[in-house]
């Protein structure tokens, strides 16, 4: 999450009824002229607040929606809280308070079509709820003494979570079975993927998987190395691993991605930047369509595709947070992004 980003000859006698015409046909254009520029403004990308959060050092990170009743999750990087926004409300409440359950920070966030509510824990795992309660079904974990950075996650419509790794470009995977047994306790959180030997190796501690999201026939996976600026596609079934061509531009600064269809958005954090892209059938390439850079977004780190637009995240890491002193803005909000 280190964060990437405009004639002289008399003319004949002319009959009154194409004086009529001309003069409307001039005038239609005239309004059309006048019209344009505000319709090209309109149809740009807006920046607007969704919502507020609450605390003064929220810090957030992660979002995920609710399809089943459209709820909005945001989880705190700094606290490890999760807040809750209903459905048209433009403020957010404490869902889960900071510190629930030992966790301190709070990454990746996603819902599943159960009614489960996944919280990454950078630190440690992935913690899993139930949205009816708020209880703790499960908590996989990273084994002690292995260095580890969870960032991101997603689900397949069978229920199947990929969780990546910025430390070590691995993609963790968690089953439903795998929730099932472990339902009340801890299991160990497994690699399933290993992307070293496509992935660049970068000098220093530098960070490289970061946002992850799978195509509607859970077959693919797409991950972003954040560094590089490459985009990874995994197929689910062999683990073959294939860096996508992209055209137009990267995905240096990738942090969250959103996919639907073919469409693939991307949150450049460090260069308040919105990227959307369009993917090739096979998922081999990817072309640049709309690029937004705005310092609205505030360092946006994940985003959801909500109706016509997106929730964006500000996380405001360059005041204070994990990415540079200062003051931040108060109250934190997620943004709402029309037109890109």
């Amino acid at each position: 999450m280190e964060w990437l980003n405009r004639s002289r000859e008399a003319p004949p006698p002319v009959s009154p009824s194409i004086h009529r015409r001309t003069f409307l046909t001039a005038t239609t254009a005239a309004a059309l002229a006048v019209a344009a520029p505000g319709q090209a403004r309109a149809a740009g990308p807006r920046v607007s607040t969704a919502f507020t959060l609450p605390g003064e050092r929220a810090y957030p990170e992660g979002i995920a929606l609710d399809p089943r009743t459209g709820d909005a999750y945001v989880g705190s990087f700094t606290t490890g809280a999760v807040y809750r926004a209903a459905a048209g409300s433009r403020t957010a409440e404490v869902y889960l308070p900071a510190g629930t359950d030992g966790r301190t920070t709070a990454n990746g966030l996603k819902t599943d079509r159960r009614g489960r509510l996944w919280v990454i824990d950078s630190t440690t795992g992935v913690d899993v709820y139930d949205l009816r309660d708020r209880s703790l079904l499960a908590r996989f974990e990273v084994p002690d003494g292995e260095q580890r950075f969870l960032n991101d996650l997603t689900i397949t419509a069978d229920g199947t979570a990929y969780v990546t790794d910025s430390v070590r470009p691995l993609v963790y995977r968690v089953t439903p079975a795998e929730v099932s047994r472990a339902r009340g306790g801890r299991a160990p959180l497994t690699a399933r993927y290993d992307l070293s030997a496509a992935v660049p190796a970068q000098p220093g501690a530098a960070y490289t998987l970061n946002g992850i999201v799978a195509d509607p026939s859970g077959r693919l996976l797409f991950t972003v190395d954040m560094t590089g600026g490459g985009l990874y596609r995994v197929a689910v079934a062999d683990g073959s691993v294939r860096r996508v061509a992209l055209h137009g531009g990267d995905l240096v600064h990738g942090d969250g991605l959103e996919l639907a269809g073919r469409t693939l958005w991307a949150a450049h954090n460090a260069t308040n930047t919105l990227t959307r892209w369009h993917l090739s059938a096979d998922g081999t390439e990817a072309r640049l369509r709309r690029t937004l850079t705005d310092p609205a977004l505030q360092i946006p780190t994940t985003l959801a595709h909500h109706r016509d637009g997106l929730l964006v995240v500000r996380s405001q890491f360059d005041k204070g947070g994990p990415m540079g002193p200062g003051t931040p803005e108060t109250p934190f909000t997620v943004a709402r992004v029309t037109g890109l």
